[in-house]
């Protein structure tokens, strides 16, 4: 009995007709039948009625094609198994990710992810938002990883999964008068200049909501395409801005002072997405495990160090 005599039974018996079941199999009709002939000889008993009209499965056939049916989805089970191994062997990932995301974000899980599966190429992309969202949609990465929010007729496109809240802190200047304070309010923050990322960076976009929703109109007087280089203008007395609290630099003196704001605390979602009818492979889903591991319990938010109290 060989495992092509099976997938042809299971063809002739769904199809109910040898010509079609030998182009589904990509054989000639005689060869499919020679085989089924042969398959019925050994196991000494027909599998099928023959008639002008029609085929039919005997009682013999029906309960022999339940277990091939079994037996042939078990090895095709093992086949992708035996696949997606040797892609973690061998394979590549890419991904997605906003550049707001990716240097605080990555590193570990890279870390964690390539110990286990050394074998594995990783591709980063970062872009922004929509640049993000358009690559996934036409398969050019495996997944995105972005924040919220997302405007409705893009995102039913995906499939979402949220990874992490993440609150936004509000960084100043290390000698700035408002720190002399011990709590101020939203509407102190209409007379500053503000520092954010360009346009089309949602972070930007996320900062201006967030004032829009409070009343506030800051002066804009800096954009930039990098968290680094907008925490040194912020540094420098330049401005003030909305850093994720991931991002948060205090390695020295210099670096600015992060505050929670109060009574509301902006906040981002980051999430990670994919086409609803691609779901991730092996490699991409071992790398979202090892993701939302190292993120497990985990949430952005000030420190003790970092209230505005």
């Amino acid at each position: 009995m060989e495992m092509h005599q099976l997938r042809y039974a299971v063809a002739v018996a769904r199809s109910g007709n040898f010509s079609r079941a030998a182009e589904q199999c990509h054989v000639s009709q005689p060869s499919l039948s020679q085989q089924i002939q042969k398959l019925e000889r050994e196991l000494g008993e027909r599998l099928f009625e023959r008639t002008r009209r029609e085929i039919r499965t005997t009682p013999h056939g029906e309960a022999f094609l339940r277990r091939a049916l079994r037996i042939l989805e078990e090895v095709d089970a093992a086949q992708r198994e035996a696949k997606d191994a040797k892609e973690l062997l061998s394979g590549s990932l890419t991904l997605g990710i906003l550049p707001t995301i990716a240097p605080y974000l990555l590193p570990k899980v890279m870390t964690a992810f390539m110990k286990k599966f050394p074998g594995v190429e990783i591709i980063v992309q970062e872009e922004t938002t929509s640049r993000l969202l358009k690559l996934a949609h036409s398969y050019e990465i495996d997944f995105a990883i972005v924040s919220l929010p997302i405007s409705p007729e893009q995102i039913e496109r995906f499939e979402v999964q949220s990874l992490l809240s993440e609150e936004l802190l509000l960084a100043l200047p290390p000698n700035h008068p408002l720190l002399k304070k011990r709590t101020f309010a939203l509407s102190d923050l209409s007379r500053e200049r503000l520092i954010v990322m360009q346009e089309g960076h949602c972070l930007g976009d996320q900062a201006f909501q967030f004032f829009n929703r409070c009343g506030l109109q800051p002066t804009i007087s800096f954009r930039g395409a990098q968290l680094e280089t907008i925490q040194s203008l912020v540094s420098a007395g330049m401005g003030l801005s909305l850093i994720p609290a991931m991002a948060r630099n205090s390695a020295n003196k210099t670096s600015p002072i992060y505050r929670s704001l109060y009574p509301e605390k902006p906040e981002r979602v980051i999430v990670s997405l994919w086409p609803r009818q691609r779901p991730p492979g092996r490699t991409a889903a071992e790398f979202l495990k090892a993701l939302r591991l190292q993120l497990k319990g985990k949430s952005c938010r000030a420190n003790p160090k970092t209230t505005n109290k």
